[in-house]
């Protein structure tokens, strides 16, 4: 038997949905001659069946608040025993030591028992650095001279405590360096005293406005500020926390900014105008052999030395003042291919001169020539006094110059003092007596040109006047000489014969003894002295008024 034949599905139907049917749209009648309608396309497909419904996916199940609470709980347990077992460890590894990554200010303690903890800062804490952090400018000083002491048993002790906890064990463990505070006992007055000093080498002192020539203009300069140690402020800190201001073997200094005096150096262009028409020139006078040299600094030169300063006694209210360092700098480079190795400048003296010459309108200044002690090798035949009477030194201070020497022998080597020793006066550069023995004249001079040449007589050998360099270092209107029983009138002395004695040979008039008795008068022009050099009254009293303190003599034998 034929069973009917089912429809085949579509791709959009199964076999559970029911064929689709299609609905033709109604027909319009028509008329005789109307034209039969084209007949409408098939559907190339059929009209979408109804969407499937769509599962959605399951939601994940929610932690109660109970079970974050548990959670929670266990994490920080596990951190807990964790670092537990971690500071179990290292306390079993470092029982009796100090942990690793330990310091104590610079020092570096890991590994070490206390004992040998103490040891090492006992070693190594022996000097801090001293630091300017803004310029980095720094430097390193004991610790003591700044009234600091170290209590390294009490140090060695924190040390050997740091990292014994729980969290400072882990944090040591990640980190690999812990710091301690050094425990140092501090002397306020000590540390005060030891930061005045140190300031020196830190402050940086303002710079007042001045002038200089650009391209042949001469125009004011700007000021600058100047820094200075705040010593109180520094002391404060440290007394306050030493360890802590020490936590890294630095002290850091607290610097504080100083202000310039003159800010506007426009008033003083006239001055400067006028004063820079010139070289500046530093005249050094050797007093040993009565020598100047002019060491000149032309004006575009020394113009930027110039600097401003306040001055309530002048109208302007500043006067100009040269800076120390550029010209200390300029004219030691010349001294320096001046001078032979014997002699030298003390530059404090020489620029202190520069200075208040300038301040005076003025630009020459002199600088006084020194000499280094000699060192005299002894030639066959040589003595001390023969020695000394070449060098123009009395013998004594040659034989206390070298620890009391008895006598020279050939071959050895023997000290000369420097000719210093009998000039502790500034020297007058424009004034000079020179005496020959020879000749027994004594010629007086200023400026360089002869004022005066006497007659004069000099010591007898048994008591002789000693050639030499001196100046004159007192002044006595009528002096006694003890040893002689001699009043001795207008008394310069010149020199000591004997080193410290109170004893001085000069110049002098004719003498007098026992209040009346004038000796020597017809002597004049011969040897006939004890050492001094006689002058007749009337040329003994001019020089005597004449001759100030410091004035050079030269005694030439």
């Amino acid at each position: 038997m034929n069973r009917p034949v089912s429809p085949k599905p579509t791709p959009f139907q199964d076999d559970r949905t029911p064929p689709l049917r299609v609905r033709r749209a109604p027909r319009a009648p028509r008329s005789a001659n109307a034209a039969r309608p084209l007949p409408a396309p098939p559907l190339a497909y059929p009209p979408p069946a109804r969407p499937l419904p769509t599962r959605r996916a399951a939601a994940a199940p929610r932690l109660s608040r109970r079970t974050l609470l548990w959670a929670g709980a266990g994490l920080l347990a596990f951190l807990l025993l964790s670092c537990a077992a971690l500071t179990l460890g290292v306390g079993l590894v470092y029982a009796s030591g100090i942990l690793p990554g330990v310091r104590a200010g610079s020092v570096s303690l890991g590994g070490l028992s206390v004992q040998e903890a103490e040891a090492r800062l006992n070693a190594e804490w022996t000097a801090i650095r001293v630091q300017d952090i803004s310029t980095s400018r720094e430097q390193h000083i004991a610790p003591t001279d700044l009234g600091l002491l170290l209590d390294s048993a009490a140090t060695a002790a924190e040390a050997y405590a740091q990292g014994r906890s729980q969290f400072s064990a882990v944090l040591a463990a990640f980190i690999g360096r812990m710091s301690v505070h050094p425990v140092v006992r501090v002397d306020a007055d000590a540390l005060t005293a030891g930061l005045t000093t140190l300031a020196t080498s830190f402050d940086q002192p303002p710079v007042n406005a001045g002038v200089r020539f650009t391209d042949g203009v001469l125009e004011t300069t700007e000021p600058q500020l100047g820094r200075a140690v705040d010593v109180n402020a520094t002391a404060a800190a440290v007394v306050a926390d030493p360890g802590a201001a020490l936590r890294d073997g630095t002290l850091k200094l607290v610097m504080a900014s100083v202000a310039p005096a003159v800010t506007d150096a426009a008033p003083m262009l006239e001055a400067a105008r006028a004063i820079l028409a010139n070289p500046l020139e530093l005249r050094a006078y050797d007093p040993v052999t009565g020598d100047s040299v002019y060491w000149p600094a032309p004006p575009e030169q020394w113009a930027g030395w110039l600097r401003a300063e306040p001055d309530a006694t002048r109208v302007s209210g500043l006067r100009l003042q040269l800076e120390d360092a550029p010209a200390r700098a300029y004219f030691t480079a010349i001294a320096t291919n001046a001078l032979d190795s014997s002699r030298y400048v003390k530059w404090d003296e020489a620029v202190a001169a520069l200075q208040t010459a300038v301040s005076n309108q003025q630009t020459i200044a002199a600088a006084r020539v020194y000499y280094h002690d000699l060192q005299h090798t002894v030639q066959p035949g040589e003595t001390i006094i023969s020695i000394a009477w070449d060098y123009g030194v009395p013998y004594l201070y040659i034989v206390q110059a070298n620890g009391g020497l008895g006598g020279v022998s050939a071959g050895q080597v023997i000290t000369i003092p420097t000719p210093d020793t009998f000039l502790p006066y500034a020297p007058n550069p424009d004034k000079r007596i020179v005496v020959s023995m020879r000749e027994q004249r004594t010629r007086v001079y200023e400026n360089g040109a002869l004022k005066w040449d006497w007659s004069t007589s000099t010591g007898i050998s048994d008591s002789p006047t000693w050639p030499g360099v001196y100046q004159v270092i007192s002044h006595e209107p009528n002096a006694y000489a003890g040893n002689w029983n001699l009043w001795m009138p207008s008394f310069m002395g010149v020199y000591q014969p004997i080193p410290g004695a109170d004893f001085t040979n000069g110049f002098h008039g004719f003498p007098t003894r026992g209040g009346s008795q004038i000796l020597w008068t017809n002597s004049l022009g011969t040897r006939v002295t004890y050492g001094c050099i006689l002058l007749s009254n009337e040329n003994a009293q001019a020089l005597y008024n004449w001759a100030e303190t410091g004035v050079v003599v030269d005694i030439q034998s």
